[in-house]
């Protein structure tokens, strides 16, 4: 998603994803992070949350896999221990006890299409482009098929908002679903051209840090400084979204993302603080439930929502020390 990085970055190893294993429960003497994505600015918080973590003992490194379903195999093949996503298809059907400790971000994503169509019912039986299989634009066109009782035609696959964006404005597509940094860039730019059009309100996940429990309570002091860090700096960038690009490492992996980027992050973060894609208290019960709601309507839960336990999906004891 966004421009890559250099080659060789100093805490980022390559490891394949291969046939599942037994995942290890043994304390780890590093933790190994599966990113869903290259870093970019919408990783900057998180970044900057490592870097406390870091100076409070934490030990880590990261890979960055091409898509959401990569990292979570990564993780339930025990070849990574943490990872970015919402796997919840994955928790349900595997026999692998995953569970998510903290929401990183909510599903706040827009559909922008060309002056074709002004609502989503005009998207009944038309193309669209979505991030990935599965993914959280997925389980949005889902949900609003489901709601608006309409059927997308031909979904096809397109990873990053930006390069959808950038298929949009050269014709490759009339329909997408985008971030809030790509829709408000596309409508400052281009805003004549493209529609954003009316979308209902939305508080899941769209991405939460999970690990296997197993995992979880054999390094629980390394999650809990981890848990701890990321909701210091959630807690701080809802009063100041200036503080990430205060704290971003200029030696780190966001510091050497082009000048244009780094630029434009108290922009970016001031947006995203303002349009609630941020939960200060890192998700919680409230998160859970949203959920539990949300992915089910998506398609990618079984069962009715009242009665599945949010304990088999979340484990909330790192994240309620971490607020106490």
């Amino acid at each position: 998603m966004k421009k890559l990085l250099r080659a060789a970055l100093s805490l980022c190893v390559a490891i394949p994803v291969a046939a599942a294993l037994m995942v290890s429960a043994a304390k780890a003497e590093k933790i190994r992070i599966a990113l869903a994505e290259t870093p970019s600015d919408e990783l900057a918080a998180f970044f900057v949350a490592l870097e406390r973590a870091k100076a409070n003992g934490l030990d880590y490194e990261w890979t960055a896999f091409s898509d959401e379903e990569l990292a979570i195999q990564a993780v339930l093949s025990g070849q990574m221990d943490i990872g970015f996503g919402t796997p919840y298809a994955a928790m349900q059907r595997s026999r692998a006890p995953i569970r998510i400790v903290f929401q990183l971000s909510k599903l706040k994503f827009f559909p922008v299409t060309s002056k074709k169509y002004s609502k989503l019912e005009d998207l009944n039986g038309e193309p669209i482009m979505l991030h990935s299989r599965g993914g959280g634009t997925d389980s949005i066109a889902n949900v609003i098929e489901e709601k608006l009782n309409i059927k997308f035609g031909k979904r096809s696959y397109v990873p990053g908002s930006a390069n959808r964006i950038a298929a949009l404005i050269a014709g490759q597509t009339d329909a997408t679903i985008v971030d809030l940094s790509n829709k408000n860039k596309l409508m400052k730019l281009q805003g004549d051209r493209f529609n954003v059009l009316p979308m209902f309100e939305v508080d899941a996940s769209d991405e939460a840090l999970f690990a296997n429990l197993d995992w979880i309570k054999a390094n629980e002091k390394d999650v809990d400084i981890f848990v701890k860090a990321l909701l210091s700096v959630w807690r701080d960038m809802s009063k100041d979204p200036t503080i990430i690009r205060k704290e971003t490492n200029p030696d780190g992996p966001i510091g050497q993302l082009p000048k244009e980027v780094l630029d434009g992050l108290d922009g970016f973060y001031i947006d995203a603080v303002a349009g609630g894609l941020y939960d200060a208290n890192g998700g919680g019960r409230k998160a859970a439930k949203a959920d539990m709601e949300w992915y089910s309507a998506a398609g990618q839960l079984t069962g009715d929502p009242a009665s599945l336990k949010i304990e088999d999906f979340w484990y909330l004891a790192p994240l309620d020390a971490a607020s106490n």
